[in-house]
């Protein structure tokens, strides 16, 4: 009985190791990226055509749109690889499934992935006499990176970002998409470097009222007592908060939206916000910029000021990720 069992043993240990050799062949093999997937083919909106461009030249333009090129350059050098291991992971998998813009692998618009600029739209953002330091800046972002991706346990992550956190810490995924990934959860964010964290502005009740599907008389009519008084009067009641303390769940009128459909509808800066009816028009407060999921920019510029590399930027947004090189060709 007891060789019988042995034996039993043995088969059930080959099993397990033939099913499991292909996770830990993946885990510790380095990332595979095909050949062809150094060129990407990028839909240009203002020209209304495809491009075959270099994937350094991607980068350059993605960096120089999503970053301003006064960051410091270990900032610039973390957004060149975040840069790279978004559109490659993109690649890899074989890109979208009803891609926008049939024949091409992204576009230059942020809404569908990451923005992009050429070169004579830096030298129009930037001027004649910057153009030159912040192209040649950038251009040493990325070739100093050249080649560099994140990845956990072997694969390729999907590296989102947004411009600020206000200070508030990041967010983790599922709290904003419904989804998330080991990779994407809410981090501490000490240096967040916003100028501006929190700004106000100010939108009509009628615009509020349609945009959100709002029954008549579901907002008040005015928030001013008389004349010379200012009078804000609360309009949302906050049901849930996010673990890192922002709105999840509101309730503006009878209606209950999450915070993030809210902040689209309105075209918010983010979904951190109060509303208020102030002298008859909703004032609306928001703090940060973007959906505060992964890096932050303006955090990771902190940390650059002081004195972290790119790499150690990474890994402070991104829990448990690796920065590799891949392989020479």
């Amino acid at each position: 009985m007891s060789i019988r069992r042995f034996l039993i043993g043995i088969i059930l240990l080959i099993i397990a190791l033939f099913l499991g050799l292909p996770y830990f062949s993946n885990m510790f093999s380095p990332v595979q990226i095909k050949k062809q997937q150094t060129l990407v083919k990028l839909y240009i909106h203002d020209q209304n055509k495809i491009v075959n461009i270099t994937l350094d030249d991607y980068v350059m333009g993605v960096v120089a749109a999503e970053m301003p090129a006064s960051f410091p350059l270990e900032t610039l050098k973390a957004q060149a690889v975040v840069a790279r291991t978004y559109i490659l992971k993109r690649l890899n998998s074989g890109g979208l499934l009803n891609p926008p813009h049939a024949g091409a692998d992204i576009c230059d618009d942020h809404r569908h992935g990451q923005a992009w600029i050429s070169k004579e739209e830096m030298k129009k953002r930037w001027g004649s006499l910057s153009y030159y330091y912040y192209y040649n800046k950038i251009a040493q972002a990325v070739k100093d990176t050249r080649g560099f991706v994140i990845v956990y346990k072997g694969s390729l992550i999907d590296p989102v970002y947004h411009s600020s956190c206000g200070g508030k810490g990041t967010e983790s995924a599922e709290e904003v998409w419904r989804f998330g990934e080991p990779y994407l959860v809410g981090v501490s964010c000490p240096y967040c470097s916003d100028p501006r964290p929190v700004q106000n502005s100010f939108l009509s009740v009628t615009k509020v009222s349609s945009l959100l599907s709002l029954n008549s008389g579901a907002l008040p009519a005015t928030g001013k007592l008389d004349g010379s008084t200012r009078s804000a009067v609360p309009l949302m009641k906050v049901i849930r908060y996010t673990h890192s303390g922002r709105p999840k769940e509101i309730k503006i009128g009878d209606n209950i939206y999450s915070a993030v459909t809210v902040r689209d509808l309105l075209n918010l800066r983010s979904a951190d916000f109060t509303m208020e009816l102030v002298n008859g028009e909703v004032e609306v407060t928001t703090r940060g910029y973007g959906h505060a999921v992964g890096m932050c920019q303006y955090g990771a510029k902190g940390f650059a000021d002081h004195g972290y590399s790119f790499g150690k930027i990474i890994k402070r947004y991104y829990k448990g990720v690796d920065v590799v090189k891949l392989p020479e060709r």
